[in-house]
């Protein structure tokens, strides 16, 4: 599960990347498919998540700030574009973004099941 886990939210960074460029060049409809099709993947990063987190023996605080860094990572990728879509600044939300992933990439990794439990 942590194969589609990593598959899914490395697909959702590169749907919101694609998705904003479709936003910024002006196409509209590409645009919107594009979000909505995030929007399904933000649903997956999820659903893989709590299927994960649900086979996990003890649950302790890393695990719950790993979850608590996930969902404002997809809170602050749904806000660039909702933001940039209705012409609000995005700048705030674009730092959120960097530091967020970052973070939560890295306590992934950290984590138990993660390449780097130390």
């Amino acid at each position: 599960m942590i194969h589609a886990h990593i598959t899914t939210w490395l697909l959702g960074i590169i749907l919101f990347f694609v998705a904003f460029s479709f936003f910024k060049s002006g196409k509209e409809k590409p645009f919107k498919i594009v979000h909505m099709v995030l929007r399904l993947f933000y649903i997956l990063i999820i659903i893989t998540g709590i299927v994960i987190v649900s086979g996990v023996y003890q649950l302790n605080g890393e695990y719950i700030a790993k979850i608590i860094l996930g969902i404002w990572t997809i809170g602050t990728m749904e806000m660039v574009l909702v933001r940039s879509k209705k012409g609000k600044p995005t700048r705030i939300f674009w730092i959120q973004f960097v530091v967020v992933l970052i973070l939560t990439i890295l306590l992934g990794m950290r984590l138990p099941l993660g390449i780097f439990h130390f």
